[in-house]
């Protein structure tokens, strides 16, 4: 009788689900644990069963239950001044006693879905790279490398008058770069297959995003308003995450070594312009004058994609921008990525460390780490 009442006790919940929450927080904090239990062992199975829920539906299911979300927090706001307004009894204890569960169940869900990834030892781990500081000389070759890549890739693509693929031959090619990489890395075979169109295109044009991933669909969006050469490299991010690779960095050099493991020209150039950008802004950080040199030596038409994209962001550009990259800056801290906005860049650590432990900075078919 008195564990039946206590579980009635408004504080029970919140206090139950405080003590998940902490559990959780201390299994997070070894990489090697999250890595072999979670990473490799529970979350594929939940990752496998979510794309097979919503995989087959042509449209973005997470999409729709965010825009409801967001017009049932509206109006649970409205009702809230409302009752307030007319002078009804509303209980602050309760509400906060509500929005503090709330936040803990969700906290859960998002964790146990995929959230605790972000703590996993990663891509660098299974592969074998040992990360370090690199130096200024290291950095100049990733980038001369890189834009030798850039070039020769784009220079195929001129020459051979390549055209950009439509949405759904897009989207069908980065689920075959995968699946040419996951020969290669069999850890990132990818099926099944959860990769759609964004239903809130002009939100992400607006808000500074191309891409997300859904943790609790397991969907992966893509936004198509963004220029077409940046697709392919975004898709191939995107879905990185889907396999569980939570960390911008590591989101961004998985999707790197499935493009540049596979036959698709495309592909292959749009990850490398984009790894080529982040490679090319770390070095202007240490060496400015060698950094527009390299940059400089870029091909007329990748020049030309430069552009493209600066137009892109400049058309989008707004107030709102900055405020929702500074609580994406501070989301990703919180996530076991203290460089922010800036983890992104660190792709450029986990390249360094690929070329000094093989020598190149494409992926070789048929060399397993």
């Amino acid at each position: 009788m008195r564990l039946r009442g206590l579980a009635r006790h408004p504080l029970f919940l919140p206090a139950a689900l405080f003590v998940a929450a902490l559990s959780l927080h201390f299994f997070a904090a070894s990489p090697l644990r999250v890595e072999r239990w979670y990473s490799t062992g529970i979350y594929p199975p939940i990752a496998t069963l979510l794309r097979t829920i919503t995989g087959w539906v042509p449209f973005s299911i997470g999409d729709i239950i965010y825009m409801f979300l967001v017009l049932y927090v509206t109006w649970k706001i409205t009702v809230f001044f409302r009752a307030k307004r007319k002078g009804k009894g509303v209980s602050p204890k309760r509400t906060l006693l509500q929005t503090i569960t709330t936040i803990l169940i969700i906290y859960l869900v998002f964790n146990i879905l995929w959230g605790i990834n972000y703590n996993r030892a990663g891509i660098s781990h299974q592969m074998g790279l040992q990360q370090g500081n690199y130096t200024r000389e290291e950095l100049l070759t990733v980038n001369r490398l890189l834009l030798q890549q850039v070039n020769e890739y784009r220079e195929s693509l001129t020459a051979n008058n390549y055209p950009i693929p439509g949405k759904k031959e897009l989207l069908a090619a980065a689920t075959r770069v995968y699946a040419r990489a996951g020969e290669t890395y069999p850890f990132l075979a990818y099926k099944p297959v959860s990769l759609k169109p964004s239903m809130l295109n002009w939100l992400g044009n607006y808000w500074g995003f191309s891409g997300y991933y859904n943790p609790f669909t397991g969907e992966a969006q893509a936004n198509m308003d963004v220029p077409a050469f940046s697709q392919p490299f975004m898709m191939l991010h995107e879905i990185a995450h889907q396999l569980g690779y939570a960390r911008e960095n590591e989101a961004n050099f998985v999707g790197y070594i499935a493009a540049t493991a596979s036959a698709d020209t495309l592909f292959m150039y749009s990850a490398c312009f984009d790894v080529f950008l982040y490679a090319n802004r770390s070095l202007r950080r240490v060496d400015s004058t060698a950094a527009a040199d390299i940059s400089s030596g870029l091909h007329p038409a990748a020049k030309a994609d430069l552009e493209e994209l600066k137009k892109y962001y400049r058309k989008y550009e707004n107030p709102m921008e900055p405020v929702i990259r500074w609580v994406y800056d501070k989301y990703l801290q919180v996530n076991a990525q203290p460089m922010g906005m800036m983890s992104y860049n660190e792709v450029v650590a986990d390249l360094i460390a690929y070329y000094k432990k093989y020598g190149t900075i494409s992926a070789r078919p048929g060399v397993r780490p």
